[in-house]
């Protein structure tokens, strides 16, 4: 059941790794995906690691929105479809963080 729990963060580490992929930034890929392993360690800086890495990609989606939307300005092309998607993306990121907060989850990764 902790796997369902954990699809958000999941989700979240592969849309980021798919993201980079489609930049070129194939080291940054391997490591989104490679990170994911890591939920399987029950140790108690597992959580605060993945919650910070939340953070820095629901920034780096908010800096890819601003980037996307300044050039579809410049185009004279709509940009407000694209602002809202990559809006949800970042929010939905962000609060994948917030699933470590579940009792099992958090019983699971308090174990030393």
């Amino acid at each position: 059941m902790n796997f369902l729990r954990l699809l958000p963060v999941i989700l979240s580490f592969l849309l980021l790794g798919a993201h980079f992929y489609r930049a070129g930034l194939m080291p940054v890929t391997v490591l989104c995906v490679a990170a994911l392993f890591l939920l399987f360690v029950p140790k108690p800086w597992v959580p605060r690691l993945f919650q910070a890495v939340l953070v820095l990609g629901a920034f780096e989606w908010l800096r890819t929105l601003y980037l996307f939307a300044q050039m579809r300005i410049a185009w004279g092309e709509p940009w407000t479809r694209l602002a809202v998607i990559l809006g949800a993306v970042a929010l939905f990121t962000a609060l994948s963080g917030l699933v470590f907060r579940h009792r099992n989850l958090a019983a699971r990764y308090q174990k030393t």
